[in-house]
């Protein structure tokens, strides 16, 4: 089966939830067989990077490094490119892609679509973008061969809207590489389990002034909060948080980090804490469990998908009951016993390996019903 994937901007190694699905999905997937070539968008995919990557191909096509542009673009010229190379499948991820759906049907390829979440609730886009994300979804929904969900409150989202099925299919969460405290801890002056860590895209959904002023009303002797994220320039909500992160003290900013320096930080948190507004189905908060960490949500439906303990929730936005979580789980951490169990609940719940199983399923259906002519309606 040869499969072309796009909707991401590059990999491995590339900041973004959905980057770090198709990295994890499809390098498992190359290996039950499937050809995989990933269109990935050349101003985040270096030359010398390579061509291939755990059995993965990769295809560089130009894109304007230009919010609200890039994705459109980009995806416009990888359909064209899957007109031309008539992959079996051409897998769409994310609704702003999705918007070409229905360009990929009319030249009569299959067409898998995954929806990440509903990404016109982003705070970042304005009121045109935001019209266009939508008809994304409704095209792709719509006009898809078949359809995965990442959560059941995506899922229900599309079968409530649009009167479609879509497979549920979540992110998953791979073994995690526990390191001891070393350069990272070193550079950063952290003390392991005295620090509270916070990792994602630096935007505004993702609510990083709330936790910082959290930090600041609680009492937490030694401690310190670690923000691990791209600190972009010339982008006003990340020169908020340099600023305020600034005025507060034991605030660190770690900027983006991967690989062993990761591993590192999760390793050796006292606490993670997911503050956001929006999620698909949060691969950061499930890449914290898999380290055994205690963690804190919003309390968002997304968050609330995953199943922790209901005191592991707070109220979104709301500053003065995250101080007070933050100062009660710093002070009760988990026992060895504990971590263990939260380490193979979540790899039992979001195993990599039955999802690539799940997503080879779907792609198989995909090319069976496009040759038939038929659609996955409820």
């Amino acid at each position: 089966m040869r499969v072309m994937v796009t909707g991401v901007r590059g990999l491995p190694g590339v900041e973004g939830g959905i980057e770090s699905h198709v990295e994890q999905l499809y390098r498992r997937l190359a290996e039950q067989g499937v050809e995989v070539e990933v269109v990935v968008r050349s101003p985040f995919q270096p030359e010398e990077a390579g061509a291939r990557w755990h059995g993965l191909r990769f295809r560089r096509i130009w894109s304007p490094k230009t919010k609200g542009l890039e994705a459109l673009v980009h995806t416009l010229f990888a359909v064209s490119w899957a007109i031309v190379s008539r992959p079996d499948v051409l897998h769409i991820h994310a609704v702003g892609p999705g918007l070409f759906t229905p360009l990929a049907r009319l030249f009569g390829l299959k067409v898998l679509f995954t929806h990440h979440g509903p990404d016109y609730d982003r705070e970042k886009w304005g009121a045109f973008a935001k019209c266009l994300l939508r008809l994304g979804e409704y095209l792709a929904c719509r006009c898809a061969s078949e359809r995965i969900a990442i959560s059941k409150t995506i899922q229900d989202l599309i079968r409530e809207k649009y009167a479609m099925d879509a497979r549920l299919i979540p992110n998953g969460v791979p073994r995690a590489k526990l390191c001891a405290p070393g350069s990272a801890l070193q550079q950063f002056g952290l003390e392991p389990q005295k620090y509270i860590l916070q990792v994602s895209r630096l935007v505004p959904e993702k609510r990083q002034l709330d936790l910082v002023n959290a930090f600041d009303n609680c009492q937490l002797d030694g401690w310190k909060l670690v923000i691990t994220g791209a600190l972009k320039r010339n982008d006003p909500y990340v020169d908020e948080v340099i600023k305020r992160s600034l005025e507060v003290d034991d605030v660190v900013l770690t900027d983006f980090r991967q690989g062993d320096e990761l591993a590192e930080l999760f390793t050796n948190a006292g606490l993670f804490v997911l503050p956001s507004a929006h999620e698909g189905l949060p691969i950061a908060l499930l890449e914290a469990l898999s380290y055994g960490l205690q963690v804190l949500a919003s309390d968002i439906p997304a968050n609330l998908e995953v199943g922790l303990n209901e005191h592991q929730y707070f109220k979104l936005g709301n500053i003065d009951e995250l101080a007070g979580r933050l100062e009660c789980f710093a002070t009760t951490p988990p026992s060895p016993a504990q971590a263990t169990d939260i380490i193979e609940w979540v790899h039992q719940e979001y195993d990599w390996g039955r999802i690539a199983s799940d997503t080879h399923k779907a792609l198989a259906v995909t090319t069976r019903m496009s040759k038939l002519g038929l659609r996955n309606d409820t």
